[in-house]
Protein backbone atom coordinates (compact mmCIF):
# COMPACT_ATOMS: atom_id res chain seq x y z
CA UNK A 1 0.00 0.00 0.00
CA UNK A 2 1.37 3.37 -0.98
CA UNK A 3 1.66 6.20 1.52
CA UNK A 4 -1.10 8.15 -0.26
CA UNK A 5 -3.45 5.14 -0.08
CA UNK A 6 -2.66 4.77 3.61
CA UNK A 7 -3.34 8.47 4.22
CA UNK A 8 -6.66 8.28 2.35
CA UNK A 9 -7.66 5.16 4.27
CA UNK A 10 -6.73 6.85 7.55
CA UNK A 11 -8.71 9.96 6.54
CA UNK A 12 -11.74 7.82 5.70
CA UNK A 13 -11.61 6.26 9.15
CA UNK A 14 -11.20 9.66 10.77
CA UNK A 15 -14.21 11.06 8.90
CA UNK A 16 -16.50 8.70 10.81
CA UNK A 17 -15.63 10.45 14.03
CA UNK A 18 -15.23 13.96 12.63
CA UNK A 19 -18.71 15.22 13.48
CA UNK A 20 -22.19 14.27 14.61
CA UNK A 21 -23.45 13.88 11.03
CA UNK A 22 -20.92 11.18 10.24
CA UNK A 23 -21.37 9.50 13.60
CA UNK A 24 -25.15 9.12 13.23
CA UNK A 25 -24.83 7.84 9.68
CA UNK A 26 -24.31 4.38 11.15
CA UNK A 27 -27.63 2.68 12.03
CA UNK A 28 -26.32 0.99 15.20
CA UNK A 29 -25.23 4.35 16.57
CA UNK A 30 -28.70 5.73 15.96
CA UNK A 31 -30.11 2.75 17.87
CA UNK A 32 -27.80 3.56 20.76
CA UNK A 33 -28.93 7.19 20.73
CA UNK A 34 -32.56 6.04 20.66
CA UNK A 35 -31.93 3.84 23.69
CA UNK A 36 -30.19 6.65 25.56
CA UNK A 37 -32.97 9.11 24.77
CA UNK A 38 -35.04 7.38 27.45
CA UNK A 39 -32.31 7.87 30.05
CA UNK A 40 -28.91 6.74 31.21
CA UNK A 41 -27.89 3.17 30.55
CA UNK A 42 -24.92 0.96 31.39
CA UNK A 43 -23.06 -0.71 28.55
CA UNK A 44 -24.48 -4.13 29.48
CA UNK A 45 -28.00 -2.82 28.99
CA UNK A 46 -27.12 -1.45 25.56
CA UNK A 47 -25.52 -4.78 24.61
CA UNK A 48 -28.73 -6.58 25.55
CA UNK A 49 -30.98 -4.08 23.77
CA UNK A 50 -28.97 -4.12 20.54
CA UNK A 51 -28.22 -7.84 20.55
CA UNK A 52 -24.61 -7.37 19.49
CA UNK A 53 -21.31 -8.09 21.21
CA UNK A 54 -20.00 -5.77 23.90
CA UNK A 55 -16.84 -4.82 21.93
CA UNK A 56 -19.01 -3.60 19.04
CA UNK A 57 -21.23 -1.56 21.34
CA UNK A 58 -18.15 -0.08 23.02
CA UNK A 59 -16.69 0.83 19.64
CA UNK A 60 -19.88 2.69 18.67
CA UNK A 61 -20.03 4.38 22.07
CA UNK A 62 -16.44 5.55 21.63
CA UNK A 63 -17.34 7.20 18.33
CA UNK A 64 -20.42 8.84 19.84
CA UNK A 65 -18.36 10.00 22.81
CA UNK A 66 -15.62 11.46 20.60
CA UNK A 67 -18.12 13.69 18.77
CA UNK A 68 -19.80 14.63 22.03
CA UNK A 69 -23.16 12.95 21.43
CA UNK A 70 -22.88 10.87 24.59
CA UNK A 71 -21.31 11.43 27.97
CA UNK A 72 -20.04 8.72 30.28
CA UNK A 73 -19.55 8.42 34.00
CA UNK A 74 -18.25 5.65 36.17
CA UNK A 75 -20.54 4.17 38.79
CA UNK A 76 -18.68 1.50 40.67
CA UNK A 77 -17.51 -1.01 38.08
CA UNK A 78 -20.04 0.14 35.48
CA UNK A 79 -19.74 2.83 32.85
CA UNK A 80 -23.02 4.69 32.52
CA UNK A 81 -23.78 6.49 29.26
CA UNK A 82 -26.22 9.31 28.67
CA UNK A 83 -27.31 11.27 25.64
CA UNK A 84 -25.91 14.76 25.16
CA UNK A 85 -28.92 16.04 23.21
CA UNK A 86 -27.57 19.55 22.71
CA UNK A 87 -24.91 18.12 20.40
CA UNK A 88 -27.69 16.88 18.08
CA UNK A 89 -28.78 20.48 17.45
CA UNK A 90 -26.68 20.94 14.27
CA UNK A 91 -28.40 17.89 12.77
CA UNK A 92 -31.81 19.17 13.85
CA UNK A 93 -31.12 22.61 12.41
CA UNK A 94 -29.99 21.17 9.09
CA UNK A 95 -33.01 18.84 8.78
CA UNK A 96 -35.38 21.65 9.83
CA UNK A 97 -34.50 23.54 6.64
CA UNK A 98 -36.31 20.83 4.68
CA UNK A 99 -39.39 20.63 6.88
CA UNK A 100 -41.43 23.08 4.78
CA UNK A 101 -40.61 21.18 1.60
CA UNK A 102 -41.64 17.87 3.16
CA UNK A 103 -44.84 19.36 4.56
CA UNK A 104 -45.81 20.78 1.17
CA UNK A 105 -45.18 17.44 -0.52
CA UNK A 106 -47.19 15.54 2.09
CA UNK A 107 -50.04 18.05 1.74
CA UNK A 108 -50.07 17.50 -2.04
CA UNK A 109 -49.96 13.75 -1.51
CA UNK A 110 -52.97 14.01 0.83
CA UNK A 111 -54.92 15.80 -1.92
CA UNK A 112 -54.03 13.10 -4.45
CA UNK A 113 -54.98 10.32 -2.02
CA UNK A 114 -58.33 11.95 -1.21
CA UNK A 115 -59.02 12.32 -4.94
CA UNK A 116 -58.22 8.63 -5.51
CA UNK A 117 -60.50 7.62 -2.62
CA UNK A 118 -63.36 9.69 -4.05
CA UNK A 119 -62.90 8.12 -7.47
CA UNK A 120 -62.82 4.66 -5.91
CA UNK A 121 -66.12 5.33 -4.11
CA UNK A 122 -67.62 6.81 -7.26
CA UNK A 123 -67.93 10.24 -5.69
CA UNK A 124 -65.58 11.91 -8.15
CA UNK A 125 -66.50 13.98 -11.16
CA UNK A 126 -64.31 12.09 -13.59
CA UNK A 127 -65.36 11.95 -17.24
CA UNK A 128 -64.71 8.24 -17.65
Amino acid sequence: MSISEYILLDMARAATTADAFNAVAEPRRRQILDSLAAGERPVADLVERLGIAQPQVSKHLRVLREVGLVDVRDEGRQRIYRLNGSRLKPIHDWVARYEDTWSERFDRLDVVLEDLKRKERGDGNDDE
